[in-house]
């Protein structure tokens, strides 16, 4: 653990469009400085990814940046990112998201040179580790075709590099199939961290070594976005995903640990906790992601963002225009109430009617609270090891989500309640230190993970 006090300890000075570290990037945009910019987020409708083909996709991408910008200048959006998530194929094929990058660049080049338009490129490459049997995550095949495709990326023009890594996702997803907390607590608290402190130091190296890119930062989607898709469904417990939420911002922050500086991914809703502890910037999406899946915090999600995305939508058409063009639009009248309400000085109004229309009707909108997230951010730092960091998150979420229930300003069922116990005490009950719960995983899921992909004997 690198960080033991918050950047932001004040929930009323944690906001939307400030962040105590900006970022400076691409073509004149600074990312956290005071505004709030759209990032728009796109990709391609049902076609094959093959070389017969090629020329198909490299026309999508060229009329996607063309629509979204055409957008952009029409609306005098003052600046913009545009995030670049490669399909597996452009990952696995290291020149095709390289060629897709260098297109992109240029298209933001031009609308800079023309309109004056800010801009930055997110890229991020698909963490395509976890493919093969018996996983490997820091050597073989899919890690090298990884690593070019970060390298050629970055030197095709990348201004801002990110991942969804997934290391400890083999054992996340029983565990949140089965409701297992251990299961839970061993693969955020100890896998994790340990797979993203070296893929982070790769990542950052990488940066380093060119004179543009930025290491943006890591998400948790593979584990709590994946926790809150399964509570839609019904599949599992609204708070298991809360405290899941909660959970994941720990493998999340060993990224900034190694070197990323922000903005964080988009998907990434643990990015208000990173943003409390660094002061760096974050990019969230909410009801505007509605394309990509739904969500109870369509709204809330926005209290605190620098950047605010739509997820991914396809290039399909829409009524008035492709529906990249269209989710820009969306995205910058959002931005635009955001900014206009910080240049008249009513930023904490705007953020407390966004908090308050959704904190109260789902719990994992009420650990997204501003209040909720400092809490759950100095149980973070106040930890020795990421373990009990992952613990200490788990059990201040829960803590916070148990006095709402009591205070009666969140409505649980009984079989929510009935979890919420569980996992209180499921947390508690855990080890005192990894090394006994790593014994115990060996012994009780063998075969479940390998230990020397995460530098385990």
């Amino acid at each position: 653990m690198k960080h033991s006090a918050l950047a932001i300890p004040e929930a009323t000075q944690l906001v939307f469009g400030r962040a105590p570290q900006p970022v400076e990037c691409g073509f004149g945009l600074t990312i956290g400085g005071g505004q709030v910019y759209p990032e728009v987020n796109f990709t391609l409708p049902a076609i094959t990814i093959s070389g017969d083909n090629w020329s198909k996709v490299v026309a999508h991408y060229e009329e996607m940046a063309k629509n979204i910008l055409k957008r952009a200048t029409s609306l005098h959006v003052p600046g913009i990112v545009l995030e670049f998530e490669l399909l597996p194929a452009m990952t696995e094929t290291p020149g095709w998201g390289a060629e897709i990058t260098a297109l992109l660049r240029r298209h933001l080049r031009e609308a800079h040179e023309e309109h004056g338009l800010k801009s930055a490129l997110r890229v991020t490459p698909t963490d395509i580790r976890a493919q093969g049997k018996p996983l490997e995550l820091r050597s073989g095949p899919a890690w090298e075709q990884l690593r070019r495709s970060f390298e050629l990326c970055i030197d095709a023009g990348a201004d801002i590099i990110s991942i969804e890594s997934v290391g400890g996702k083999e054992v996340h997803d029983p565990g949140l199939m089965y409701g297992d907390v251990r299961c839970i607590a061993f693969a955020l608290g100890v896998l994790a961290p340990r797979d993203m402190a070296w893929l982070w130091g790769e990542i950052t190296r990488m940066c380093d070594g060119s004179r543009k890119a930025v290491p943006g930062g890591d998400t948790a989607c593979g584990f709590a976005n994946t926790a809150m898709q399964l509570a839609h469904q019904k599949m599992l417990p609204e708070v298991l995903a809360a405290v899941v939420r909660a959970m994941s911002a720990v493998r999340s922050l060993v990224a900034f640990e190694h070197g990323a500086v922000g903005p964080s991914k988009d998907c990434a809703y643990e990015g208000p906790v990173i943003k409390a502890i660094t002061g760096c910037p974050i990019s969230m999406e909410g009801k505007s992601a509605a394309c990509a899946h739904f969500s109870p915090i369509g709204n809330i999600a926005a209290a605190m963002c620098d950047l605010w995305s739509n997820e991914s939508v396809q290039n399909v058409r829409l009524l008035s225009g492709n529906a990249p063009e269209v989710f820009t639009e969306m995205l910058a009248y959002d931005c635009r109430l955001m900014n206009t309400a910080s240049a008249s000085g009513g930023a904490l109004t705007l953020r407390q009617w966004l908090v308050d229309s959704d904190k109260h009707l789902s719990p994992q909108a009420m650990v997204l609270s501003p209040q909720a997230t400092i809490e759950i951010a100095k149980a973070i730092v106040g930890a020795d090891s990421h373990y009990h960091a992952t613990v200490s998150a788990g059990l201040a979420a829960a803590g916070l989500l148990r006095e709402c229930v009591d205070a009666g300003t969140l409505n649980l069922n009984k079989k929510e309640k009935g979890w919420l116990s569980r996992i209180e005490r499921e947390l508690h009950s855990l080890p005192g230190n990894e090394a006994e719960l790593l014994a115990e995983m060996k012994e009780t899921h063998a075969g479940a993970f390998n230990p020397a992909c995460y530098g385990l004997p």
